[in-house]
């Protein structure tokens, strides 16, 4: 497992093209990082898109991911991931922020039949668990343990 976790699109194209290990995780960055580099494929899984400063209104919440990256995703055939131990570190009320963000890609992903993919998991039946209390449908949950 190798991530990938450079802001510069070009060397994040490099270090793809030379990996040759399995699953290949790039690490998501900013918004237009993000559609280039799915856009350009050829690697696994788009680790947490919705990490970073995010604004969040009354009405709308940035989660870092949309409609169009993810049926990108699908197209390319690249799972979005969530790491378990980022999420367990974080404050009570971060934690809160970041879960809310998770909820929302997931719900984006379910509607582009994109992949979801949860890294760092102890136990299946509970990460099972936490997928479908998050929105995910049980396909997409047995999935996301076994990418």
């Amino acid at each position: 497992m190798t991530i990938i976790s450079t802001t510069n699109i070009e060397q994040a194209k490099n270090l793809i093209k030379n990996s040759k290990e399995k699953p290949l995780i790039v690490r998501a960055q900013n918004d237009e990082f993000n559609r280039r580099i799915l856009e350009y494929g050829r690697f696994d899984i788009l680790l947490s898109p919705e990490s970073g400063k995010r604004q969040r209104t009354l009405r709308s919440i940035e989660s870092g991911l949309n409609s169009t990256l993810a049926k990108i995703a699908t197209k390319n055939k690249i799972s979005i991931g969530m790491d378990i131990d980022e999420i367990k570190n974080l404050e009570k009320e971060e934690k809160a922020k970041k879960i809310e963000r998770i909820r929302q890609n997931i719900k984006i992903c379910r509607k582009a039949k994109t992949k979801l993919a949860l890294l760092n998991c102890k136990d299946e039946k509970n990460a099972h668990s936490f997928l479908i209390s998050l929105g995910a449908s049980t396909q997409q949950a047995k999935e996301a343990l076994t990418f």
